[in-house]
């Protein structure tokens, strides 16, 4: 593994407090917040009426868009309501202390690995579009025999004895 301050699919890594989504996006609709925070849609119009370091923007079709440092904050306020046991009131308390001290929730297992899964499938049709580029697909299932009939295994005249003996295929009985 390489030391570089980026990942594979081009997304900084967690690091000085930064929030590792598998992605470079700075906006993000409620349903994949939703995914990531691992709670539903409605908890989350819930907790932004609740808590008002929570403000997602309206995109043009006014449809809420949040960003990172929502889904940080989002994440926080998960961990103190589900792992921490506080209330809202209590929650929303400890929130205005800084919300740097306060750990946050781990990202939703759904979501990593429908990140995880798209990461898979990008390289996949990177690397369709190689063998698509190839000229002569038809090395790619290339038969063993011939490559050494073309080329020979050993290349001087001993391992041509060699080389024919490779050459000769078993008789194969299909009783």
């Amino acid at each position: 593994m390489s030391d570089s301050p980026k990942t594979a699919r081009g997304a900084k890594k967690s690091g000085s407090g930064s929030l590792e989504l598998g992605t470079d996006k700075l906006y993000f609709k409620i349903g994949e917040v939703a995914e990531i925070v691992d709670v539903a849609a409605h908890v989350l119009r819930y907790w932004e009426s609740e808590f008002s370091l929570i403000k997602p923007q309206k995109s043009r079709s006014q449809q809420r868009v949040y960003r990172r440092k929502d889904v940080e904050n989002l994440l926080r306020i998960k961990h103190l309501l589900y792992a921490r046991k506080f209330t809202i009131a209590g929650a929303r308390q400890e929130l205005r202390g800084g919300t740097s001290k306060i750990a946050r929730a781990p990202v939703g297992g759904l979501y990593l690995a429908r990140r995880s899964l798209a990461g898979v499938r990008e390289q996949l049709d990177q690397l369709a579009g190689v063998i698509r580029a190839d000229p002569e697909p038809a090395d790619l299932a290339a038969d063993p025999a011939q490559f050494v009939r073309e080329r020979g295994a050993l290349g001087d005249s001993e391992g041509a004895a060699v080389d024919q003996q490779l050459l000769r295929r078993p008789d194969r009985d299909r009783t």
